[in-house]
């Protein structure tokens, strides 16, 4: 994984263990659209002091933006945490991703903890819905993104910016009080082939771009073509060359 990763030119600080495997996921495809079942095995087991080793804390340290997955919710909070803060203490940007319906609903102690340092937060509408409903915030996805947008954050540096993603259907963003939602380019449905990354390839592509300093729409419509390209192929895999403009 190590050199599949680096060959992608990736590079990454894996914390290694000796009780576990590496984990795995099992993938059922019907129809275009998936199934999943993970197994975590090592990943279970990260433990915040990795991040306080030298070599650990220098790769870190040296980011201007940081992405967590809300899966990582179940594993270590103190970890999220010591990001969150290095990032709230030093004016870079900090994302985190909803995930999944049932880390807002299981999670939601976990989640309430890392929340105030998020600077973005993503998610797509199932994941919108539930926290709307955990938050007794209603059903319109807009002011649920709104609502969001202005809970307590640690840092004042920057306005928490909200992105739900809808599929094929309008993504809203949330930024300074203000809903906007951006058209999706239609696909033929005998195009999709696959949807495993859509919504990770979006924030893949948004963050590219954010990254760069650049506007929100162009974020969006970064975080649109990757999920594009992505959902037309077979696994979580991209072209060589990238023809983004």
């Amino acid at each position: 994984m190590e050199e599949c990763a680096r060959a992608d030119g990736v590079n990454v600080m894996f914390q290694k263990v000796t009780e576990e495997p590496t984990g795995t996921c099992a993938v059922l495809v019907v129809d275009a659209e998936r199934s999943l079942i993970a197994n975590l095995a090592a990943a279970n087991k990260f433990t915040p002091d990795h991040l306080g080793k030298d070599e650990s804390k220098a790769f870190y340290e040296s980011a201007g933006v940081y992405y967590i997955a809300g899966f990582f919710l179940t594993v270590s909070v103190d970890s999220i945490v010591t990001i969150g803060k290095h990032a709230a203490e030093n004016g870079k940007y900090f994302c985190m991703n909803l995930s999944a319906p049932f880390l807002v609903q299981f999670f939601k102690e976990q989640m309430a903890t890392c929340m105030p340092y998020c600077d973005f937060i993503f998610g797509n509408e199932s994941e919108a819905a539930a926290y709307g409903k955990e938050k007794e915030w209603g059903e319109d996805l807009a002011v649920v993104a709104m609502k969001l947008a202005a809970e307590p954050k640690a840092s004042g540096t920057y306005p928490r910016t909200v992105v739900f993603t809808q599929g094929s259907e309008k993504t809203i963003v949330c930024q300074n009080g203000t809903v906007v939602e951006f058209p999706v380019d239609p696909l033929p449905r005998e195009n999709l082939v696959d949807t495993n990354g859509a919504g990770d390839a979006f924030v893949g592509g948004f963050l590219s771009q954010l990254m760069r300093n650049a506007p929100i729409a162009e974020c969006v419509r970064a975080g649109h073509y990757a999920a594009r390209v992505i959902i037309q192929r077979s696994g979580c895999t991209f072209p060589a060359e990238c023809d983004y403009q």
